[in-house]
């Protein structure tokens, strides 16, 4: 979990060598410290990692003494990545927020173990889309190159292992002393079936998804297809053809057995389908689509993630064509017919990887668990890079 970027402090685990294994990845690990400063995620952390030990503190807050005690050979971390966003101000390193990542990357030439008398032998690094192009990308790297690492970068997302959700984040995975060889990029495809790997210029290397099938300009669109939403022709085609894509599992694969009254809390209020009807991204059980979960889910609306039609009896065309035509109040009986849902914090964790064995503590709302797993990686997509970075 990482909520820590989100309140400004830099998420990172620190490993070493030995023979507990990452149910996952497979690879021996145990990790020596954990490191976030945010007070709920830290509760959920220690609530299935009880043995971990887990620092409450900001990176920049811990000596390089202290941190040379833990013997680590591995560092994990995601800085803050308010940053870098696309719709945010992107002030980049000049954004006080980068104070951590900057820390470690001072600190980098000067990590040595008294046990190891090295530099950590492996780092992973996830941020948004956007970090590919700033100035602590470039820092980092003349910070890695300058250590003797060699590193590679990837834009990747779930769909790339096969899972039904849209996140697409930056990776880099460096390695020191040894370059990454032409067989470890050989197994890109057995790591990522379904990414190919574009460009090696000095530009990050980028993942980009495999079109299913011949994809159709707008203008191919079906003719007299009903456009139920406020989104183009090329939107729908988009969706069409990621839903005909076989190598992406379905929607239902990942969703909670459901009583009726379970559902209740999780439907959609008639005022905020009366408001946002047109800007909602409505996904079926047996669809092979959502779009990324972010930390306002099941607060806001736009923009935050799909939803779920309920009833899939409904045809969604019927309901929404024409709705601009009607009352208010035949509106809101007409959507009602859909039982829209939002995902249960538990189908949003399984999209996002985590195992049957991750659990949130009681005490935890529902608003604060949506909020954490919106700050979060996908756990199966950092296991497979990782399982890229130590081969």
């Amino acid at each position: 979990m990482q909520s820590g970027k989100d309140a400004g402090g830099a998420v990172a685990s620190v490993v070493s060598s030995d023979n507990n294994i990452h149910s996952e990845s497979g690879i021996p690990g145990h990790v020596v410290a954990a490191i976030d400063i945010n007070t709920t995620a830290n509760q959920i952390y220690r609530h299935n990692f009880p043995d971990t030990p887990l620092w409450n503190k900001t990176i920049e807050g811990i000596a390089l003494d202290d941190f040379n005690k833990l013997s680590f050979d591995m560092i994990l971390m995601s800085p803050p990545c308010q940053p870098f966003t696309r719709i945010g101000l992107q002030g980049d390193i000049s954004d006080p927020r980068t104070k951590s990542f900057l820390y470690v990357l001072d600190l980098l030439p000067r990590f040595s173990s008294p046990q190891l008398h090295r530099l950590p032998r492996f780092i992973l690094l996830e941020n948004v889309k956007g970090f590919e192009s700033s100035a602590a990308r470039e820092l980092l790297v003349k910070t890695l190159t300058g250590c003797g690492y060699s590193f590679q970068e990837f834009m990747v997302s779930p769909t790339s292992v096969g899972i039904p959700n849209s996140r697409l984040r930056y990776f880099l995975i460096a390695k020191m002393s040894t370059s990454f060889s032409t067989q470890a990029r050989s197994e890109l495809p057995d790591v990522f079936p379904h990414f190919a790997e574009a460009d090696s210029s000095e530009q990050p290397t980028v993942l980009s998804p495999t079109c299913p099938g011949s994809c159709q300009s707008e203008e191919e669109v079906r003719e007299g297809q009903v456009l139920y939403k406020l989104e183009t022709a090329a939107d729908a085609q988009r969706k069409r053809s990621q839903n005909q894509d076989l190598s992406i599992r379905q929607i239902q694969d990942f969703l909670e057995p459901q009583r009726e009254g379970d559902l209740e809390q999780h439907l959609l209020p008639p005022r905020t389908l009366l408001r946002y009807a047109l800007l909602l991204d409505i996904v079926q059980p047996t669809c092979r689509r959502s779009v990324c979960f972010t930390k306002g889910y099941g607060r806001y609306v736009e923009g935050t993630g799909s939803v779920l039609q309920g009833c899939t009896e409904t045809q969604m065309e019927s309901v929404f064509a024409g709705l601009d035509q009607v009352s208010e109040e035949e509106k809101v009986q007409q959507l009602l017919k859909l039982k829209l849902r939002y995902f249960t914090p538990r189908e949003v964790a399984n999209l996002m990887g985590f195992p049957q064995s991750f659990m949130f503590p009681e005490g935890v709302s529902t608003l604060q668990q949506y909020r954490t797993l919106g700050n979060s990686l996908n756990v199966v997509v950092v296991s497979r890079l990782l399982q890229l970075l130590v081969s």
